[in-house]
């Protein structure tokens, strides 16, 4: 009965020893978690931005296409941290008017650039 004991000692011994090895750079490397905590989190930040815009530039295409009142086919839409740019030529000022309040309803949408937005008049 005494090799069991003697290779649960080793064994157990094996691990501590593995274990301690395995601790020390984690202990040590701790400063180092801080910042790449911060660095993932500012990529989630961004990532999360980025879809976000992406999901405001589709709704607001999405929009335009399913109003008949506005050539959704000729205004381009582009959205940089809630900002959202039309450009292009619609036929009408009053529906450049009409693709700006639309675009302004659409939430996340926190100003609207269609100074690049013109009209065939």
């Amino acid at each position: 009965m005494k090799k069991p004991i003697k290779h649960f000692a080793v064994t157990t011994l094996t691990a501590t020893a593995l274990g301690l090895l395995l601790a020390g750079p984690v202990l040590a490397a701790n400063e180092v978690v801080q910042p790449t905590m911060l660095a993932a989190s500012e990529t989630m930040d961004d990532a999360e931005e980025v879809a976000s815009d992406t999901w405001i530039t589709s709704k607001v295409k999405s929009t335009f296409l399913a109003d008949s009142n506005l050539s959704g086919i000729d205004i381009k839409v582009e959205t940089n941290k809630g900002v959202v740019t039309l450009s292009g030529v619609v036929a009408t000022d009053a529906e450049r008017d009409l693709a700006v309040a639309k675009t302004k309803e659409i939430k996340g949408v926190t100003a609207v650039a269609a100074e690049a937005l013109k009209t065939a008049e």
